[in-house]
């Protein structure tokens, strides 16, 4: 068995109930991310933070130095945790992420956080492709209503088709309870 490290990615305060992009069952996913974070301190695994913030005027959330963009008391890093700034949806993309994991010895990522369909879509199939194996805990994660064609897709449903393809051929897929204390 190979050394893992969880990647705790944008669980910001805009995400939450008066931020500026709340997703439906954020609190929920935040709290098994903090059951995920304290079983991997528990046992000295590495956590790593990741926050995104948007570049230039008129973010749509996550405005650089706002409050929006910063990490949720709930899920804060540690003293000595490591916070990677990106700026795309993708959690490896022009980050240290991939040379980080690497450092510490990790082969093994669990994946938790926001938004299903979109960073943890992408942070996951990047680990993947990067080789390492993956593991998403799909009740530590959130995301929000979408649209296409005029059709509203609740966040459910959006949910569910990220984590059934993510679980095809990308990651394990697994609730928190088989991962946490």
């Amino acid at each position: 068995m190979g050394k893992r490290a969880l990647v705790v990615i944008d669980v910001q305060n805009d995400y939450f109930p008066g931020g500026r992009w709340p997703l439906v069952g954020i609190e929920a996913a935040a709290a098994n991310v903090a059951r995920l974070i304290a079983t991997f301190r528990a046992a000295g695994e590495p956590v790593i933070h990741v926050r995104h913030e948007f570049a230039g005027e008129g973010a749509p959330f996550f405005a650089a130095g706002s409050d929006g963009a910063r990490i949720h008391d709930s899920v804060s890093p540690a003293e000595g945790e490591p916070v990677v700034l990106k700026h795309f949806p993708n959690a490896f993309r022009e980050t240290g992420l991939d040379a980080l994991l690497r450092e510490m010895g990790v082969d093994q990522v669990v994946i938790a956080g926001a938004m299903s369909h979109m960073c943890i879509d992408a942070g996951a199939r990047a680990a993947r492709d990067l080789g390492f194996e993956v593991t998403v805990a799909h009740d530590a994660c959130a995301t929000r209503d979408q649209e296409f064609g005029g059709v509203t897709v609740p966040a459910a449903q959006v949910h569910a088709a990220f984590m059934a393809a993510l679980g095809f051929a990308y990651a394990n897929v697994v609730a928190t309870g088989e991962l946490a204390d």
